[in-house]
């Protein structure tokens, strides 16, 4: 048994579900056999995983089953095994990226500074750096984490999220790479483009040549705290000193929500740890399954 006010919730997620189930989600999950209206069918399951992690902060699969079996019964007494469970989840993380695309545009605040974006990455870590990665070779590899300090084989999130004054930032775009791949050549396949745009980011993406041409041909720019030049005299340095570091200070300052988003969904959802994936549909359910999780939160 579970309180009224989560049952409440739990019907909700079931009912928000079920309505984007038939109106996009199926296409992505399709089933051409006999067994294509199964008991315990696709919204159950994306109910029950939805519903537990988030409310239960139950992060393994195998504890959202165990719960569902435990206190969940009464309302799905078709759950199948664990391995059936497992398995069918793993058909679905189609279903869960384009519900988390169709959440955040949905409920996207009407607060968001649309010509201001902030963005950085964050790593999601299938083994240190010390072992060789064996999960998804074809999705990660290894890559170096300077924030702090260690080397990790995995993935990369990166989000490009509207500013919201005094308040965390509302993605609008969140993509995944392998652990290698340099944040500013990702905002440069994928983002560089976009027109009108002030953009927040680290010093990473410091690249005065490029952002000249993208503020000709765009009328946008990208805002980063000062890097030094290599060569630069002691005496210039501490003449640009003052200047330099209040504006790097303010664009710190801007940038800041977008460290505690990650935070944020990484408390949530414990979407960092991906040690205990073991297949390429499991890696794939556990970010973009757990980013559902995070924000569905909105439809409340």
């Amino acid at each position: 048994m579970i309180i009224k006010d989560k049952e409440r919730k739990l019907i909700e997620i079931f009912f928000y579900v079920s309505k984007k189930y038939e109106s996009d989600l199926k296409f992505l999950c399709e089933r051409f056999s006999n067994n294509d209206e199964p008991k315990f069918s696709d919204v159950e399951l994306m109910t029950v995983y939805l519903f537990v992690m988030h409310h239960e902060q139950q992060f393994k699969i195998k504890h959202i089953h165990r719960f569902t079996k435990e206190y969940l019964n009464s309302w799905f007494p078709d759950l199948p095994s664990y391995q059936a469970f497992n398995n069918r989840l793993n058909r679905l993380h189609n279903a869960f990226a384009k519900l988390t695309q169709i959440v955040l545009e949905e409920k996207q605040p009407t607060n968001c500074c649309l010509d201001q974006s902030l963005l950085d990455s964050m790593p999601i870590i299938t083994c240190s750096g010390k072992r060789r990665g064996k999960v998804a070779p074809e999705l990660t590899d290894k890559g170096y984490n300077s924030t702090k300090g260690f080397y990790y084989y995995g993935l990369k999130l990166h989000a490009l999220g509207f500013r919201r004054i005094g308040k965390l930032p509302h993605p609008e775009e969140i993509l995944f790479t392998s652990a290698s791949v340099n944040d500013l050549t990702l905002y440069k396949d994928a983002w560089s483009n976009k027109r009108n745009r002030v953009f927040y980011g680290d010093k990473i993406y410091n690249n005065d040549a490029f952002f000249k041409d993208m503020k000709k041909n765009y009328n946008s720019e990208m805002l980063t705290p000062v890097k030094g030049i290599k060569g630069m005299s002691e005496n210039m340095k501490q003449f640009n000193k003052a200047a330099d570091d209040l504006f790097s200070t303010a664009v710190s300052r801007v940038r800041q929500p977008i460290e505690s988003l990650f935070n944020w969904i990484i408390e949530r959802t414990d979407i960092q740890r991906a040690s205990k994936v073991r297949s390429t549909k499991g890696l794939l359910v556990h970010i973009y399954g757990k980013l559902s999780v995070a924000f569905i939160q909105l439809i409340f």
